[in-house]
């Protein structure tokens, strides 16, 4: 009888409910934008209200963050960023520059609509294709949507004990850890982006890759505050490596993060991440994000090494103005030859070019 009468009771509601309207994000809506992203289940941090204002301001980019609203409530967001390259290609993603992404809703009618106004403005813009960075598909039987197995995650419980949480490095990696503890590393907490943006400027012109504008790294730390946190591991004053983390909810997601020269041979990037792990442990986090990398890439062998499961991200594209989707990753054979002469040129210069090419890239 119970569920009958809790059935009835939900129709009613439902009846009574006024009508679901899709709007677009003002500063007057940020904070509770935030305030839904952080309640609802299949929200990340990278839906945050936070990312227009640094998407922005870092790169110039145009963005349309979209929610749903019904009886003052907010039912589902889905922040969307355009880039647009005659190079790179015109794309219109949730988001560029982040890991996750996609519509968070805690309704179909919402979710609906979120993808239906999606889908309108790429059509509206003529973008190559439409991207959302999911972790679980959306669309797995809708032949108007495919995937590409390029990414996976990594991601893993850990608990409030530090020994606990050393134990749970597999043993060739959990040395490793040890080695940085007894060459004397240690950890130190940053009000600026300066070491942050040496060592990883360092470390991304070793690998070839282009560097982000230190303005991007700055304006994260600024907008997102206090779960924005930047760690420099040093030794004897000397800067060994560095790492920008995002904490949100009860995790942490190391996000950026790069090594000098010196960081090798005294296993500063194995010594930094175990910091990170036993600060975030003290803090209340229970989930250690390590986030993505592609498939056949040293930083994939590196966290698998830390004993973290792959799990594939479902990332989902729909063609539209393209014929097919650009294949813009340093696996990319065509690559090969620039990621060589970027390795070459200077650091200064490179970290002078970088920015005008990884903006593109998202």
């Amino acid at each position: 009888m119970s569920s009958i009468i809790e059935a009835a009771q939900e129709r009613l509601a439902a009846a009574a409910a006024g009508p679901a309207t899709l709007r677009l994000m003002q500063a007057a809506d940020m904070a509770r934008w935030d305030a839904f992203v952080q309640a609802c289940p299949e929200a990340t941090f990278f839906h945050r209200a936070g990312w227009q204002t640094v998407l922005e301001r870092s790169f110039g980019h145009r963005t349309w963050f979209y929610f749903v609203e019904q009886d003052g409530r907010i039912q589902g967001v889905l922040p969307l960023c355009r880039i647009k390259s005659r190079v790179f290609g015109h794309s219109l993603g949730s988001l560029p520059f982040c890991v996750y992404g996609g519509i968070a809703a805690v309704s179909e009618a919402a979710r609906a609509m979120l993808d239906a106004a999606a889908q309108a403005l790429a059509r509206q813009l003529g973008v190559g294709h439409l991207e959302y960075r999911n972790m679980l598909p959306t669309h797995a039987d809708d032949p108007r949507w495919q995937s590409k197995p390029l990414y996976v995650t990594f991601r893993k419980a850990i608990s409030g004990d530090d020994e606990e949480n050393m134990l749970a490095i597999p043993r060739k990696q959990r040395a490793m850890v040890r080695k940085g503890i007894q060459m004397g590393l240690s950890a130190e907490l940053d009000h600026d982006v300066e070491r942050l943006f040496s060592a990883y400027a360092e470390s991304v012109h070793r690998l070839g890759t282009p560097v982000f504008p230190k303005r991007y790294f700055a304006q994260l730390q600024q907008v997102f505050g206090a779960d924005c946190e930047v760690r420099s591991i040093v030794r004897d004053g000397q800067l060994v490596a560095s790492v920008l983390s995002f904490f949100f909810r009860d995790q942490v997601l190391p996000y950026y993060g790069g090594g000098t020269a010196l960081a090798r041979s005294v296993a500063g990037n194995d010594f930094m991440y175990w910091s990170l792990m036993q600060a975030a442990a003290a803090r209340g986090c229970r989930v250690f994000d390590f986030g993505r990398s592609k498939v056949g890439t040293g930083a994939y062998d590196f966290k698998k090494n830390w004993g973290f499961p792959a799990v594939p991200l479902a990332y989902e594209y729909q063609l539209h103005a393209a014929r097919a989707l650009p294949d813009n990753n340093p696996l990319n054979p065509k690559f090969r030859l620039f990621i060589r002469l970027w390795q070459k040129l200077p650091l200064r210069l490179a970290n002078a070019l970088g920015p005008h090419i990884v903006k593109n890239l998202g």
